[in-house]
């Protein structure tokens, strides 16, 4: 047997029926009960315990009680970025001729990708960034971002270098699984998603659908130079 990380059990664990949607749930980037996870998987509340014990188990999610409810979040990112990328592949496979990604029109414009925007929208905001220059590639694999970028997503969004704090890349490109293009990730995407909400440019409905006020709409088809559509 090789040495190395056991990706057969990690599969095994995402690849329950019950368990992918628990954890699709929580790739909104929030907090849900352990009971809103059974109703959401279509399973007993006993059941849906012994799932979640499972993934915490493995480190997939992060379990805390507070008062008589359990509050379940996934563990970190990188379990994010492994969903998104059993989803993009997941499309892939041979079926009948459709759009990749979601079905729901609303889901395919604006979503939550863990904690950044996903979708039509956070497509044509990357590639706004990436035309004025405001992102640049880097050696890393990443972006970095450049003077200009550092003046325009304070001057666009209220957003400073000082706030990202060190982590590296500051912005890193994420593969939407939708449009098949990338959009923004990394603590720049997440200080984004966090000022469109701040600024009630977006707020959340169902799932992981973000909706753009018409506030947001105008605001941002003036960034980008036409609609958001």
């Amino acid at each position: 047997m090789r040495d190395g990380p056991d990706i057969a059990e990690i599969a095994s664990l995402i690849g329950d029926p019950a368990r992918a949607q628990m954890l699709m749930a929580l790739a909104d980037a929030r907090a849900w009960t352990a009971g809103e996870l059974a109703r959401e998987a279509s399973i007993t509340a006993q059941t849906a315990s012994a799932h979640l014990a499972k993934l915490e188990a493995a480190g997939l999610v992060r379990i805390e009680a507070q008062g008589r409810h359990r509050y379940v979040s996934l563990a970190s990112a990188s379990v994010s970025d492994a969903l998104e990328a059993l989803l993009r592949l997941a499309a892939d496979q041979p079926k009948p001729k459709r759009k990749p990604g979601p079905r729901d029109p609303a889901l395919r414009h604006a979503r939550s990708c863990y904690n950044h925007l996903a979708g039509e929208v956070a497509v044509r905001l990357t590639d706004h960034f990436l035309a004025r220059g405001w992102l640049k590639g880097s050696r890393e694999g990443g972006w970095h971002l450049s003077q200009a970028g550092a003046k325009g997503f304070a001057d666009a969004f209220g957003i400073t270098v000082d706030e990202l704090g060190s982590r590296k890349p500051l912005a890193r490109p994420c593969l939407d699984w939708s449009e098949r293009r990338p959009h923004l990730a990394g603590p720049l995407g997440s200080a984004l998603l966090e000022s469109l909400f701040e600024h009630g440019w977006v707020r959340r409905a169902d799932g992981r659908t973000v909706t753009l006020t018409k506030r947001g709409e105008e605001r941002i088809a003036a960034l980008v130079g036409g609609s958001t559509r």
